[in-house]
């Protein structure tokens, strides 16, 4: 895709129909006289450029497969306040020495960078409040349940942080979920990242600004990314070479596949609609990535509680259609 057709949800136009006036065959509760959305009937995979797939490829030809199968970081801690936080443990202040170490110069520089992330992205406290997403805990655990205890991997509240996530352990598996918060800028990408725990047990400020460029240098044994948080879909549009964002950094560091929103998502439905998703993924039936999205999202669009395209069109999967 290119240009603005890169932000439109694909799954959720009106199929055309066919010769004589006739919808599709598939039959909904909707009327007859409403064209089918393109998902009822077809997988949909987005690419973009084909340079970006000559690189997939090529990361990717003879690489062994992860040993294990999902790891999932959702939760994380972002304020001092929160209640996660041991206020039992007291913190020494910092002495000079400690403030102009070179890890703390290097987390007040992350802080910076995150402060002006969160302003363009409407976050304009004169602190930064970034609010927590209880909602990702639940989605998570219903994923979790799907996966043997030994397959899996799940990093929580101060666990769900930028060291966890950089670590190698997170190279043995096939399947990375992070459910968080994602800091879009279309304009300067490399104000673009994810956000994780900001701060330890202790309440003590941490770096947790999972910057693009740091996305970019990772090596990812993963076939499958699934970003479930807002806009991550989204970057810095250059000509030939589709946006420029999270999933393009995601692509670089190794995984052929993404799954990323184009919209801030409503937090109830991406619960629901990413446990059907893992469902069709890693349950009875093993569909491929595509083939479980679009299921996902026919069994969304069929629910009279979510049948709206906000709560179910927002997901795209990008990267290698095979």
């Amino acid at each position: 895709t290119e240009g603005a057709l890169q932000y439109v949800p694909f799954a959720a136009l009106p199929a055309p129909k066919a010769e004589g006036g006739r919808g599709s065959a598939a039959t909904t509760d909707r009327s007859s006289s409403m064209a089918q959305p393109l998902v009822i009937n077809h997988e949909l995979i987005s690419l973009p450029s084909a340079s970006a797939l000559a690189v997939l490829r090529r990361e990717v030809a003879g690489r062994p497969a992860a040993s294990k199968t999902l790891a999932i970081l959702a939760d994380p801690v972002f304020s001092s306040n929160d209640s996660r936080v041991d206020s039992r443990v007291k913190s020494a202040a910092p002495t000079t020495s400690e403030k102009t170490s070179p890890a703390n110069l290097r987390r007040r520089a992350a802080d910076e960078q995150l402060q002006r992330s969160a302003e363009q992205a409407g976050l304009k406290n004169t602190e930064l409040r970034i609010p927590r997403l209880p909602g990702t805990r639940r989605e998570a655990a219903g994923i979790l349940e799907l996966v043997p205890e030994l397959e899996r991997k799940q990093a929580f509240d101060f666990d769900a942080s930028r060291a966890t996530f950089i670590s190698p352990e997170l190279s043995q598996y096939r399947f990375l979920h992070l459910a968080t918060h994602g800091l879009l800028n279309s304009t300067h990408p490399e104000l673009s990242g994810l956000v994780l725990s900001l701060v330890d047990q202790q309440g003590q400020p941490q770096d947790g600004f999972l910057r693009l460029h740091e996305i970019y240098n990772l090596k990812l044994s993963a076939e499958l990314v699934v970003l479930s948080a807002c806009q991550t879909a989204l970057g810095k549009d250059i000509k030939g070479e589709g946006l420029v964002g999270l999933t393009r950094g995601f692509m670089y560091a190794g995984a052929p596949r993404i799954v990323a929103s184009l919209w801030k998502v409503d937090d109830k439905s991406t619960a629901e609609l990413m446990k059907q998703f893992y469902q069709g993924l890693l349950g009875e039936q093993h569909l491929r990535p595509a083939a479980a999205l679009r299921a996902a999202q026919v069994a969304m669009a069929q629910n009279k509680a979510w049948e709206d395209p906000y709560y179910w069109a927002a997901f795209v999967l990008q990267g290698e259609w095979k």
